[in-house]
């Protein structure tokens, strides 16, 4: 786990092996400690003090402790009571009880103690907590009334008495998001703001990657206040590269050492990590190759080098990590192999494979733009994304957040935290690897995570606030226009140019984005800069306008015209160069208006190479195609409506409390269901234990949360067909419901508008001889439902990314044309309407072509009602609707199918622990 201060720990359970660890821990406790927690003088501990601290049956009497470096840094331990504060083996409440170091105190120990405590006594039947304190431990007493239970306090005799539930609340969540929120961006500071750095694996040929690292750390880090080291254990002594001398063991280095960057073979990776260990290093760059991206092997010592590491107490870069930059006037960090690096700027930079770093660095430094911090992590065994978002949320040096991801370690985490830091600072990213089974070698990812569909990442960016972007260059165009200009009020756009051409382009390509644009103002090749000055101004006063894309081209005449070895112009014709300042000079000014006014202000150019550099002091986007420009704008219009609908969703959107709703009732239909025969049977099936419910079941657990599903009657004869028909009533449907002809209406497997017996008996008899035997066809009787337009809605369980609930037109529009929109559950009102009007084909909801409109009221309530009911039950592992007829007046559901499992883990909402990929 990582702790306030970023170092890790670990937190296991206390064993009989462990009697000389606790007697030495508690030597190195103070005598007030002591005396706090057994409310005496205790100078030390009995014999039978160790035994008891030492045996558990881990049932009603469970330890654990924190250890570093092999050594116990505090414990806890509850012991199960009845309601007389006896020992039990069946009551719900436990005494527990905390010792902490005093060298350890204020790192956030007790607090993740209490977490994992309370988890395990969760998992044992204990609701509730007591602990007794002395009033003057106000920093225990802190820790219980901090962690956001609900608790109950009373004062008698001389002592705090807390009683506490260990049922996870708002508070208690929020509490443990935050912990770890701060433990995880101040291990990422910690690394990026060393205060000594030392190369293992610097040597004396210059082409090596060590001797490298060395140079550039040299170049760009090291100074009176942050020495630098080489390390060599080869290396004869007296040696010196590059001015430093070359000590032959970390150990051998007189002063601490924070950062260590280890190039060596990978068999010598082992030692040097533990003796940066035994040094006190407190974060590790390995740029060694051959972990997990060489298969099996590789895999198991990349999970024994994290292990050592974090046993130690630092973290990881890497391995096969192409390094760390941090531009931090005060403290500048180079300890990668950048062969460029950008200067100082506001964009925080994060990817895993080490050429799209270079790729990266090397565009920003041709484009100007400058960086806060870098990190290319490699194989992401340890520091992942999501350690680097929690820091950036914190950093006030970075504006932009830029990421190339090509796989995810906890996707359901990345959310939760993309769309907290979101809200305050853009993050775009290029997502990578987009298809299943294109994951890079060696990337630590769980096998829950690796199958991720790409409409799902979609949902999930979405819902973050996440900017999805396609290439690097659209990463750094979009990026850049976030950073420099304010963000659209809305999605009208104003062309202002010299070029009518240029600005049709640009007027096609808003269109096709999204946006509204204004007819373009054409100002001719010949315009000056004062009339780009009217126009923009113009422009940018205009009250229905919320962005100004400016289109320029060289004025006719000028240099920039020359072609094929000729001249527009003639020899003694004056030359206005394609940077032309009064231009330049209008942007500029009109920039700093548009950004006084709140609407960005972009140019889209052709030929004008000189132009961009004129603009970057104003902070003018400029780009060499009116579709980049446009794409830019688009990616930022989107945002800046997510934000205003996140700060709008704040005050107004809400779940609904719906009618009709049994949850306790549908729990016990999903708990008989797993425990018939068959489904205990499936569990032991390869790909897991879905089981598909029977129609009776489905229909019965639907119903539990108001979601009635049109009835259907077994129709495997003319004469069952017809008493099926009399029960219903007329006019009815007869369809096939065998699994290969489900949803086949194409198969003409449907018989529709059957309004009396003699059409049912003639439709029976016709679908019995196409699809080869009423039994076989599975046919049955339904009651003709009023026509409308046929949706489909379903929700799915991804064990990586949780459930997520899905919406489409039936049909062509969602099967062929993949036209499905989805949100992650729970949804709230304004999920759901957004979900309805966010297909391509919703038109057809609404009224297209005068057609009258449907129930979309009726059509979002039944989606609300779906994504409660897989938020209560965790274990309904799918549930699928179609088609669902919404006609203009109500909804009728034709047809579904729900699909359970056993309950599944999810990974985030427990105590506070780090990856063990």
């Amino acid at each position: 786990m990582l702790l306030r201060d970023g170092g890790t720990a670990r937190i296991r359970p206390i064993g009989t092996a462990d009697a000389g660890r606790l007697v030495e821990f508690y030597e190195q406790v103070s005598d007030q400690s002591k005396y706090f927690r057994f409310f005496a003088p205790y100078p030390r501990l009995s014999d039978k003090d160790v035994r008891r601290f030492t045996h558990h049956d881990f049932v009603n009497r469970v330890g654990l402790a924190v250890v570093v470096r092999d050594r116990f840094i505090a414990t806890v331990r509850y012991d199960r009571i009845d309601a007389d504060g006896r020992p039990s083996e069946t009551g719900t409440d436990a005494e527990v009880a905390f010792l902490v170091q005093d060298a350890h105190q204020g790192r956030g120990v007790a607090s993740a103690l209490l977490e994992h405590i309370a988890a395990v006594a969760q998992e044992r039947g204990i609701r509730r907590f007591q602990a007794e304190v002395l009033p003057e431990n106000r920093k225990m007493v802190k820790v219980f009334t901090d962690a956001g239970y609900t608790q109950h306090r009373s004062f008698a005799d001389g002592v705090v008495h807390l009683e506490f539930d260990l049922e996870p609340t708002a508070a208690s969540l929020a509490v443990m998001r935050a912990r770890e929120h701060r433990a995880e961006a101040r291990s990422v500071q910690r690394l990026l703001t060393p205060r000594s750095v030392a190369v293992i694996g610097a040597s004396r040929n210059p082409q090596t990657v060590g001797r490298a690292l060395l140079r550039d750390l040299l170049a760009g880090s090291a100074d009176e206040d942050r020495p630098v080291y080489a390390v060599n254990r080869n290396a004869p002594p007296g040696t010196e590269l590059d001015g430093v001398p070359v000590h032959r063991s970390i150990l051998d280095i007189p002063g601490p050492v924070d950062l260590a960057v280890i190039a060596v073979p990978v068999s010598a990776v082992p030692a040097a990590v533990a003796e940066c260990g035994a040094h006190g290093v407190q974060g590790l760059v390995v740029v060694t190759a051959g972990y997990a991206e060489t298969g099996p092997e590789g895999r198991d010592r990349q999970r024994a080098l994290v292990r050592q590491a974090r046993a130690a107490g630092m973290r990881v870069i890497g391995p096969n990590a192409f390094g760390l930059i941090s531009t931090d006037p005060d403290r500048p960090l180079n300890a990668s192999l950048a062969p460029v690096l950008p200067g100082r700027g506001g964009f925080g930079v994060f990817c895993q494979s080490g050429a799209i770093g270079v790729a990266l660095l090397e565009s920003a430094h041709r484009r100007g733009l400058g960086i806060s911090s870098f990190a290319s992590v490699g194989n992401r065994a340890d520091v992942s994304g999501n350690d680097f978002l929690q820091y950036w949320a914190e950093d006030p040096s970075t504006d932009v957040v830029l990421l190339y991801l090509e796989s995810f370690g906890n996707p359901r985490k990345f959310t939760r935290i993309a769309r907290r830091l979101a809200q305050a600072k853009p993050v775009v990213v290029v997502k990578g690897a987009r298809h299943t089974g294109s994951l890079p070698p060696g990337h630590a990812v769980p096998s829950t995570a690796t199958g991720l569909r790409d409409a799902t990442v979609d949902a999930l960016f979405q819902q973050a606030g996440v900017t999805r972007v396609e290439t690097i260059t659209e990463l750094y165009d979009t990026g850049e226009l976030l950073a420099l200009q304010p963000l659209p009020p809305g999605d009208r756009v104003a062309v202002v140019g010299n070029s009518d051409s240029l600005g049709l382009l640009t007027h096609d390509a808003c269109l096709s984005a999204g946006l509204r644009p204004r007819t373009p103002v054409d100002l001719t090749t010949a315009a000056t800069g004062e009339n780009f000055r009217i126009a923009l101004d113009t422009a940018l006063d205009d009250p229905a306008v919320d962005a100004v894309i400016a289109v320029a081209i060289p004025p006719i005449g000028t240099s920039a015209h020359a072609f094929m070895g000729g001249r527009l112009t003639g020899p003694d014709d004056p030359e206005v160069g394609s940077d032309d300042p009064e231009i330049a000079a209008a942007l500029l000014e009109a920039g700093t208006r548009a950004r006084a006014l709140g609407k960005p202000l972009l140019l889209a150019h052709l030929a004008l190479t000189d132009l961009p550099s004129r603009l970057r002091p104003g902070g003018i986007p400029a780009y060499p195609a009116p579709e980049r420009a446009v794409h830019a704008l688009a990616h930022a219009v989107h945002y800046a409506d997510w934000r205003r609908r996140m700060a709008e969703a704040e005050e107004t959107a809400r779940v609904p409390e719906l009618d009709r709703i049994d949850e306790a009732g549908a729990r016990g239909l999903v708990e008989a269901a797993l425990s018939t025969r068959a489904a205990i049977a499936a569990r032991t099936q390869p790909g897991g234990a879905r089981i598909t419910l029977p129609d009776a079941d489905t229909v019965a657990l639907l119903a539990r949360y108001g979601i009635d599903v049109s009835p259907t009657l077994p129709a495997p004869d003319e004469e069952t067909a017809v008493r099926a028909a009399a029960t219903l009533g007329y006019p009815v449907a007869l369809k096939a419901t065998a699994p290969h002809l489900r949803h086949r209406p194409d198969l003409g497997s449907v018989r529709l508008d059957l309004t009396g017996e003699a059409g049912l008996r003639r439709a029976h008899r016709e679908l019995d001889a196409l699809l080869g035997g009423a039994a076989e066809a599975a046919l049955v009787v339904q009651r003709l439902a009023p026509r409308g337009v046929d949706t489909v809605i379903g929700a799915t369980v991804d064990s990586a990314v949780g459930a997520i609930l899905s919406f489409g037109l039936a049909g062509a529009p969602a099967e062929l044309l993949g036209d499905v929109a989805h949100r992650l559950v729970p949804a709230t009102d304004q999920d759901v309407a957004g979900l309805v009007r966010e297909v391509r084909a919703a038109p057809l909801l609404f009224g297209w072509r005068g057609a009258e409109a449907v129930d979309t009221g009726a059509l979002e309530e039944l989606l609300l009602r779906v994504s409660r009911l897989v938020d209560d039950l965790p274990e309904v592992a799918s549930v699928d609707l179609e088609p669902v007829v919404v006609a203009p007046h109500g909804l009728a559901i034709l047809g579904a199918r729900v699909r359970i499992a056993p309950l599944p883990v999810r990974s985030d909402l427990g105590p506070r622990a780090m990856s063990t990929l």
